[in-house]
């Protein structure tokens, strides 16, 4: 019984500092992910990455129309793992996505800026298994890419005004 009345107090301790920072949810009151959840209306994709990007990102910030988002994505790959056969067996997929977001009614520009990842896929000696694991992780590099996108949004919305 003691021990439980000890992490009760460790807890208690804990989030005094929160409270003294001036923290406040991103998705609570007066947050700043309620600033651009449903305002931002994102740029059309042109390929299947792309389209992978779009709907992460609408499915994090809604689709809306007070800002626009258009991005320019750039992807490449690097060999990683080469065995003693000179067979590759790893490939890393970097990516990097460059953003602007303006104000629809003005045009002005309220943030810019760029995220970069990568993820990474094993070759096979199947060339289908080999096309649906680079498939994979493009998919995935377009999650984390977007993820660090709706991260830096919701971090400069405050300034937006």
């Amino acid at each position: 019984m003691s021990s439980f009345n000890r992490r009760t107090l460790i807890v208690a301790l804990a989030s005094l500092p929160l409270g003294a920072c001036n923290f406040t949810p991103v998705y609570g009151p007066g947050g700043s992910g309620r600033v651009i959840r449903n305002q931002i209306r994102v740029a059309a994709p042109d390929t299947r990455l792309e389209f992978e990007l779009v709907a992460r990102l609408e499915d994090r910030l809604g689709i809306g129309s007070a800002y626009d988002l258009s991005y320019a994505l750039d992807t490449s790959q690097r060999n990683i793992a080469i065995d003693e056969a000179e067979n590759i067996d790893r490939i890393n997929v970097v990516g990097s996505l460059a953003f602007t977001v303006t104000e629809a009614a003005t045009g002005r520009v309220v943030e810019t800026g760029d995220v970069s990842s990568f993820t990474a896929y094993a070759t096979t000696a199947s060339p289908v298994a080999t096309a649906s694991a680079r498939r994979d992780a493009e998919d995935r590099l377009a999650v984390v890419l977007a993820d660090q996108l709706v991260s830096r949004l919701i971090a400069g919305a405050p300034g937006w005004s």
